[in-house]
């Protein structure tokens, strides 16, 4: 089976990677695999960046690469090439065998079951490539850049405006007679500017991600994002030690569900080493919350008609009414668990996260009245056995539900189990070109120790 394009509309380099993940298969069916997989992929791309309007860096990006999976008697072995010609890959394809004659043999390997291969394709609409020439790639990061230098006469400093733009296709087969291609592209704008000197000198940044160029901001709005961002750090306070109430933006609450992604999935489950092991089926937020996973959302940021094992993808309900509903398998933790694989293999795609009330982060803040606005969270202080979380932080001291100045140098720490319940309202100021769509947090009492 094919992905819905037909061989005789694939491009020349369509056909020449299917061309490769036949041979490499074929060539694994000779060597002794009962089953093989194969990925390959083939892209390009620009990168640009200008700092004081003066260009810094150009990278022309081209890539292409070859990863075969292989299974002979429950053993697996895996490598990778990025050299095309038919000997090289047949070369890729015994490395793979050859170590798959040293690894331990276990039960739970092989591909996902073929039930599970995906048969329909709708077009997700992941393709727009950029045909930007080099000097209108540069005047885009010119403009964010200045855009933001103008912004405020306190910023002193840039560390420069950038553009990225890249489109690749990529092939996965396997044995059981799938094949599917994969055609995408990313683009993005970003800015990163400075504001004071010494001490006093603070930095905060901007961005925007799309599929399609066209939907990308304006390069003048997403600077003058950047300097906004950072003139509002300026004269930053310290934090006394305490409990507050804390909301975290929209940007960085994605962070918080992505600890819950990663509690439910790989090996953190079958060998009990996640606190959320066994829970499934239990409460672990508060009833209104609901998430689900959207993996076919036209141009979507996580968007996908297959995961990384050829198996359909479907929208699955993650946490419903507050309840656990389910993990986020692959094949192989799906068998080791007794249970099938949720199509997970290689991620998420696209987890909506419900908005509970109609407002965005002005009127939650407004709800919460006094404590912490959180919009940078620093370092990686979380433990996935436990569920201890302690992570250093920035962010605006709010009172009477309105801003009152910038606080630095703090930590914020808790457990994720009563983060999780502690949420109070999550509002509708949801950035929806991100693989995790969710809006600003409001979490109850947590600790906040000045640094």
């Amino acid at each position: 089976m094919t992905s819905g394009t037909e061989l005789n509309s694939l491009d020349e380099i369509g056909r020449k990677l299917i061309d490769i993940s036949d041979l490499a298969l074929e060539r694994a069916r000779q060597l002794g695999a009962s089953m093989a997989d194969v990925s390959v992929t083939q892209g390009q791309g620009l990168s640009v960046s200008v700092r004081e309007g003066e260009l810094e860096t150009i990278e022309h990006h081209r890539s292409k690469g070859m990863e075969i999976r292989v299974f002979i008697d429950g053993c697996s072995g895996t490598t990778s090439c990025s050299d095309f010609t038919e000997v090289e890959i047949q070369n890729c394809v015994q490395s793979a065998c050859n170590i798959a004659g040293y690894t331990e043999k276990d039960e739970y390997n092989g591909l996902a079951e073929s039930e599970f291969m995906a048969t329909e394709f709708p077009d997700l609409d992941l393709y727009h490539p950029w045909n930007m020439t080099l000097d209108d790639s540069i005047e885009v990061a010119r403009r964010c850049e200045s855009a933001a230098l103008e912004f405020d006469k306190r910023i002193t400093n840039t560390e420069g405006g950038s553009l990225n733009c890249f489109d690749g296709l990529s092939v996965y087969a396997n044995s059981h007679g799938f094949c599917g291609i994969t055609k995408s592209s990313r683009h993005s704008i970003s800015c990163c500017v400075i504001s004071g000197l010494g001490e006093k000198m603070q930095r905060d940044y901007w961005y925007d991600s799309r599929r399609a160029p066209g939907e990308l901001s304006e390069p003048e709005a997403i600077g003058r994002k950047a300097a906004e961002r950072t003139v509002n750090r300026i004269g930053a306070r310290k934090l006394s030690t305490g409990e507050y109430p804390i909301v975290f933006e929209s940007t960085i609450a994605q962070s918080l569900i992505s600890h819950l992604i990663s509690a439910i999935q790989g090996a953190g489950l079958y060998k009990k080493s996640s606190f959320l092991h066994d829970r499934l089926g239990q409460r672990i937020f508060p009833e209104f919350m609901h998430i689900q996973e959207h993996p076919q959302l036209v141009r979507g940021a996580g968007s996908a008609n297959y995961d990384g094992e050829g198996v359909a993808t479907n929208r699955n309900i993650i946490i419903d009414e507050g309840v656990l509903a389910s993990f986020v398998l692959d094949s192989y933790t799906a068998r080791k668990l007794g249970t099938h694989t949720t199509g997970n293999a290689g991620g998420v795609h696209n987890l909506i996260v419900n908005n509970t009330i109609d407002y965005g982060l002005d009127e939650l803040l407004k709800a919460m009245d006094q404590g912490i606005l959180v919009t940078e969270l620093s370092g990686f202080g979380i433990n996935m056995v436990t569920g201890d979380y302690s992570r250093g932080a920035f962010g605006y001291w709010v009172e009477k539900g309105q801003i009152q100045y910038p606080i630095k140098e703090f930590t914020i720490a808790g457990n994720l189990i009563d983060m999780f319940m502690g949420v109070q309202a999550i509002g509708n100021d949801i950035h929806e070109n991100r693989n995790i769509q969710v809006g600003s947090i409001l979490l109850d009492k947590i600790t906040a120790a000045g640094m």
